[in-house]
């Protein structure tokens, strides 16, 4: 063949594909757990720029804030191909994602996009909200507070009826805590936070004095910050001594006690009674001789305040003995 005859002139090279044609899909999502209408300005910006908002949930609760702020919305659910369509020319959709996200428009416009035979519109995954730390908390209120309502075992439950179960949680964290085991560390926290969620929803139906989770958790925050006045305040604490100095002045003139022994729970293991009581009787400065009375128990309470005094907590000392003896009856056994 003649290189000059017309068969071998080349012809014009096709024009490159226009990506900026092609248009552009703003994926919208927002959290359940912020108030609807409380939107990021680029969010904002993206919906009034829109040539189109799509939304395939019409009880979405976002829709009544978007229209009162002027954006029209259609509800429909396109498939990939009917939303790549509606982008043809250089428009921008916006789709405002429901509660799943649209894994099977995201799905259909991944499979699209991996064909290689469409120009694909600019895809952008614009979060309009998002949970501050702490959001799934809200998560576990609403969860109780439908499960005190509609299971009939946990619409009887009292709080005296769920003391021992508080308990019961408590040493199962610790012995979680003991044996360096994550996930159940994660677990029995989650137990642990149940009990303080159960208990709150409970007290919101006391007829006389109620209160609510919100209440529990207003008033450790006033107190942790009231005691941290070093962190929140113009105190200065640089040593972990200090900082406890800070706490037990603050605490002592919070609850104006009489005396040291005060607020120390009669009901906890004994051991652990006993560490504590000398523990308040050595940061008051106290120089109190054990009674002089002999036997097991009075040998115990020696131990712990020993151990008190050592920095030791004795009841993990004992737990942790007990766990060896423990390991050396499975041996004996075989």
């Amino acid at each position: 063949m003649n290189a000059n005859s017309p068969e071998a002139t080349p012809g014009p090279r096709p024009a490159a594909p226009d990506a900026a044609a092609a248009g552009r899909i703003v994926l919208l999502t927002t959290s359940h757990r912020v108030a609807p209408g409380l939107l990021s300005w680029p969010a904002w910006q993206a919906l009034h720029a829109a040539d189109r908002v799509l939304c395939a949930d019409g009880a979405h609760p976002q829709l009544p804030y978007l229209r009162e702020a002027g954006i029209a919305v259609e509800e429909s659910s396109p498939t990939a191909q009917e939303l790549v369509d509606a982008c043809a020319g250089g428009r921008t959709v916006v789709v405002v994602a429901t509660g799943e996200g649209e894994p099977a428009l995201t799905d259909g416009l991944a499979r699209l996009a991996g064909g290689g035979r469409l120009t694909m519109p600019e895809l952008e995954l614009l979060p309009a909200s998002y949970d501050l730390p702490g959001a799934r908390l809200l998560d576990l209120v609403q969860v109780m507070d439908r499960i005190r309502t509609e299971c009939p075992w946990s619409s009887q439950q009292t709080h005296k009826g769920l003391a021992k179960y508080g308990i019961e949680e408590a040493y199962e964290l610790v012995e979680a805590i003991e044996e360096g085991d994550r996930d159940e560390l994660r677990e029995e926290l989650g137990d642990v936070l149940l009990q303080v969620v159960f208990h709150a929803r409970i007290a919101e139906e006391d007829p006389d004095e109620p209160f609510s989770v919100d209440d529990v958790a207003g008033g450790i925050v006033a107190k942790l910050i009231h005691r941290h006045p070093h962190v929140f305040g113009d105190a200065t604490a640089t040593t972990p001594e200090e900082v406890k100095e800070h706490w037990l002045r603050t605490k002592a003139v919070e609850k104006q006690r009489t005396s040291v022994t005060e607020g120390v729970p009669l009901g906890q293991p004994g051991l652990a009674l006993a560490a504590k009581l000398a523990s308040r009787a050595r940061t008051a400065g106290l120089d109190i001789p054990l009674p002089p009375v002999e036997g097991i128990g009075y040998e115990l309470l020696a131990l712990a305040v020993r151990a008190e005094a050592e920095g030791v907590d004795p009841e993990a000392a004992l737990r942790a003995a007990a766990r060896a003896y423990r390991d050396a009856i499975r041996q004996a056994e075989g």
